[in-house]
């Protein structure tokens, strides 16, 4: 398990995968973006060879990590973590507020 800021990477069991994912999109800098910062515009990205990201059709954050050779977990103020191929859950750190969830803004 391996956590950077409010991104949170868990290995999971392929079976776990959920049916009918897409790949996740790339931002206008090609890089794959788990989360991205509200308030500093800095992001957890991760790459590598072999290195996919999928999502469910209807949400816009990634959900399952896929590296098949081996993986790099980097942010602008946090050190970068080595990935070993796997499959692994993409969490978002989330906080309550009265009423309401919302995800951490970095």
């Amino acid at each position: 398990m391996y956590r950077q800021g409010d991104v949170l990477v868990h290995p999971i069991d392929p079976a776990e995968v959920p049916i009918g994912l897409v790949p996740a999109g790339r931002d206008a800098r090609g890089r794959l973006v788990l989360a991205r910062g509200e308030a500093t515009g800095h992001a957890h990205v991760v790459s590598g060879a072999g290195v996919t990201l999928w999502t469910l059709p209807d949400q816009t954050e990634p959900t399952i990590l896929l590296i098949e050779g081996y993986g790099r977990l980097g942010h602008e103020e946090h050190g970068p973590i080595p990935l070993p191929a796997g499959v692994y859950r993409v969490v978002r750190q989330r906080e309550y507020l009265p009423g309401t969830w919302r995800p951490v803004a970095d």
